[in-house]
């Protein structure tokens, strides 16, 4: 696994202050993008909590993800999380470090009294000693929260005084990217009432390790209710590794309600869930790998995007056209772009495989933010695509007549990758017979795919395309 080391440099660490104004949630930052271009400590709200021990809670929650491992938990696992200002809301983002669970709180307009809210991207500090003193704010006193630090105290420190350095692997950018995909396929599957919700996550269990993992359990809407079902009946939703809903423990005293997204149930086996509390002015999101062992970077759904050959230019046209919006509209951006719809999601994947674009399933929309990738990067780290650029470049891909046939040759290997009349695609590889197109197409769908929009654009798929991208 591919990694690099990425410092993050604060001002100084973050932490709960207390003074005659009473006490102030002081969250440092380090690095980021806004509208006027990258800032090394960029400031994006200053104001109050509504409700500061739900969102103290909460944002404890969105720590404890970032410094968890659900699958092989002796590893350590250590992110600062993400803070995204979208002008109406502030978003924080977190991976465990196993990459199977993604955190987000998003702190919307009516959990926030205060100056305007900034637009941009950047880490906060989380360290140790604000998780203890976030443990203890209580619901009666107010709390000023500071995102970024005041800009006439930046202007009194040399350099930073607090740096942390750690390993960020290539699977968590390429988790960002493909958590915005998986979501976007879910639907609403149930809700249940503050009380039920209590109930029913205080039943779960909060063990952990390889035997949890094994095992894909589902839960079923029944009255105001879940019941667990021992298979995928429709209306279910997968529930894999239920332990790793461990950190909405510490909102449950606050919760309002509990809604629970998914896809549509299929043969194709576990499927990964969203899990929603809502809190006073806020939302606190975890959503779950297929398995626990499994973590969203391998699952594989943005490659159907990367591999056409509209895709980089289109995104860097859509890519133009956001502004931090918290909501992003397809069909907009399909009229000022003058792209179809179709080319917009793929641009959208794209740009999500840079960490630009999530996905709130709450409000059914993608949601713009700026990390500091580029899309190129998780591209080429990709072992499929790279193994179906490969492909094309050997002139491995042959197209039957008829088209809904296209043989590829391997070495001594021939695979067949199939067409039927609806669009759905098969292989008679081993990766396609094991997961079903379940973790995104192989590398022969991927190749052949290639060849099909080169033929139709009436451009060659061979090795001097190749040798111009």
């Amino acid at each position: 696994m591919s990694q690099s080391a990425h410092a993050y440099a604060y001002l100084r660490p973050s932490a709960v202050l207390g003074g005659e104004a009473g006490r102030s949630l002081a969250l440092e930052t380090s690095g980021g993008a806004t509208p006027l271009g990258a800032a090394a400590h960029p400031r994006f709200f200053a104001g109050f909590l509504a409700e500061p021990a739900p969102a103290a809670a909460a944002l404890l929650a969105v720590a404890d993800v970032a410094a968890a491992r659900y699958y092989q938990p002796q590893l350590r696992a250590s992110l600062d999380p993400v803070v995204t200002a979208n002008g109406d809301r502030l978003r924080f983002e977190s991976f465990s470090g196993c990459c199977g669970v993604y955190a987000r709180l998003d702190v919307l307009a009516a959990g926030l009294d205060g100056d305007e809210i900034g637009h941009g991207t950047t880490n906060v500090d989380v360290n140790n000693p604000l998780r203890e003193a976030l443990t203890r704010i209580g619901p009666a006193e107010p709390l000023h929260l500071a995102v970024g630090p005041d800009a006439l105290e930046v202007t009194t420190f040399d350099g930073p005084v607090v740096e942390k350095k750690v390993p960020l692997p290539e699977r968590w950018l390429r988790g960002f990217a493909e958590t915005q995909v998986t979501a976007a396929g879910f639907d609403l599957r149930a809700e249940l009432s503050a009380a039920e919700a209590v109930r029913f996550l205080r039943s779960l269990p909060r063990g952990g390790g390889r035997a949890g993992a094994r095992t894909a359990q589902w839960v079923v809407p029944a009255g105001r209710t879940l019941r667990p079902t021992t298979r995928p009946v429709p209306g279910a939703v997968c529930l894999p590794g239920p332990e790793r809903l461990s950190a909405l423990q510490r909102v449950l005293r606050h919760a309002r309600a509990l809604r629970v997204y998914g896809p549509p149930v299929t043969a194709a086996g576990p499927a990964a869930s969203a899990w929603e509390v809502e809190l006073p002015g806020m939302r606190l999101t975890l959503t779950l790998s297929p398995d626990a062992s499994r973590g969203f970077s391998g699952e594989g759904g943005v490659l159907g995007a990367l591999a056409t050959g509209t895709a980089e230019q289109d995104a860097d046209l859509v890519s133009a056209l956001l502004a931090w919006e918290p909501r992003i509209e397809i069909a907009e951006l399909a009229e000022q772009s003058g792209l179809t719809p179709a080319r917009v999601r793929a641009a959208l994947t794209r740009l999500g495989t840079a960490g630009q674009i999530g996905y709130d399933a709450a409000e059914a929309a993608y949601f713009h933010r700026q990390l500091p990738y580029d899309a190129g990067r998780a591209e080429a780290a990709n072992p499929r695509l790279k193994a179906a650029r490969a492909l094309v470049a050997a002139g491995a891909v042959r197209l039957e007549d008829g088209g809904g046939t296209a043989v590829v040759t391997v070495d001594d290997h021939v695979q067949r990758v199939r067409t039927d009349a609806a669009g759905a695609v098969g292989c008679t590889c081993l990766w396609w017979a094991k997961y079903r197109g379940g973790r995104g197409p192989c590398k022969h769908v991927l190749a052949v795919g290639m060849v099909r929009e080169a033929r139709a654009q009436g451009t060659a798929a061979g090795p001097a395309q190749e040798a111009a991208r």
